[in-house]
């Protein structure tokens, strides 16, 4: 018998048991009575240990990002668990995939474990499409800190630290078109609060020089080096020119310069190639390519600061931004 059971008999979620358990107020009567009735007839007993021996805190930090793979959050999870580590903190990791359901299920789980607070890796747990479908956050920042790394939510007990996506991508663009660029070609992988920041910032650009934004230069990709590569491929044998690319992430932009390879354009002079998280990928090209540092070091440190002074009682803000750097290296002559 455990936390689960007595969620799915009373018909509530696992954070609202885990509210009753914990005699939060932000319950009803109603509700507080129908789970201690299914507690008491399923005779479930939370576990001593698990509620922190009768303490207010389990020095414990749920994580969750959705991809543990990806070159950015495994980055993002090293930092954090370091600093957590460093404040005295242990964490809990899960690696949800990018099903809401799945995301929720991961979520309610970790508050079964009385984490302290939670970190949210990555802006793909900010449902932009469906904004009900960020409830389960808000609703459990009534009761923890909940802390997100690069995405936001305007709500009560909810701490952003994003790094500058939009305007990044804005000066990037606005310098290839000051360099004489004027058919950027623009991939990305997703539709996440990061992404569309991307995305405006480089529509903006176009805008402010005079440029139409041209819905046949912006493209989607799978985070997908092959699958990168033959979209420029299709893209320049349907006849689209195009004498820049800029990505939403650095194996796009290895997707770009192995079709630039392929084509024996040369880098920058026939075409300028631009990554974004300046990540290791960058650096193992010929030539390297010129990418957004997004200071992923600096937002993790920044977050579990936050999160520490949340724990003390401090005046925190709810969004902190970070500046992005620009990294010349040999695919730009910006």
């Amino acid at each position: 018998m455990n936390i689960y059971d007595v969620s799915a008999k009373a018909g509530v979620s696992i954070a609202t048991v885990s509210r009753v358990l914990n005699g939060n107020p932000n319950v009803s009567d109603k509700t507080r009575s129908r789970v201690m009735e299914v507690m008491n007839a399923l005779g479930y007993t939370p576990n001593v240990f698990a509620r922190g021996l009768g303490l207010n805190t389990m020095k414990t930090v749920g994580i969750m990002c959705s991809d543990s793979s990806d070159p950015y959050l495994a980055h993002a999870i090293y930092y954090l668990e370091r600093e957590l580590r460093a404040n005295g903190y242990d964490s809990i990791l899960c690696c949800t995939g990018s099903k809401l359901i799945n995301k929720r299920q991961y979520f309610e789980l970790l508050l079964s474990k009385r984490v302290d607070a939670m970190i949210l890796a990555g802006s793909k747990f900010v449902e932009i499409d469906s904004a009900e479908d960020n409830n389960y956050i808000i609703e459990a920042a009534a009761d923890l800190p909940v802390m997100l790394v690069n995405g936001f939510l305007d709500a009560p007990g909810i701490y952003s630290t994003v790094c500058d996506d939009r305007d990044a991508m804005y000066q990037v663009a606005d310098r290839l078109i000051k360099s004489g660029r004027r058919r950027i070609l623009y991939v990305y992988t997703s539709h996440s609060y990061s992404g569309e920041n991307k995305k405006r910032g480089y529509r903006d650009a176009l805008a402010a020089n005079g440029i139409p934004v041209r819905d046949d230069l912006i493209c989607q990709c799978g985070k997908n080096i092959a699958a990168a590569k033959e979209l420029l491929i299709s893209l320049a044998d349907s006849g689209l020119d195009f004498d820049a690319v800029m990505t939403s992430d650095d194996s796009l932009a290895v997707g770009a310069v192995k079709f630039a390879h392929a084509r024996a354009l040369d880098m920058p002079k026939d075409l300028a190639v631009v990554g974004y998280n300046n990540s290791m990928m960058s650096y193992c090209t010929d030539p390297e390519i010129s990418s957004v540092d997004t200071k992923i070091e600096a937002l993790c440190i920044t977050t579990v600061q936050s999160l520490m002074q949340v724990f003390g009682g401090g005046d925190v803000p709810r969004k902190t931004t970070i500046a992005a750097d620009f990294v010349q290296k040999q695919t730009t002559d910006i």
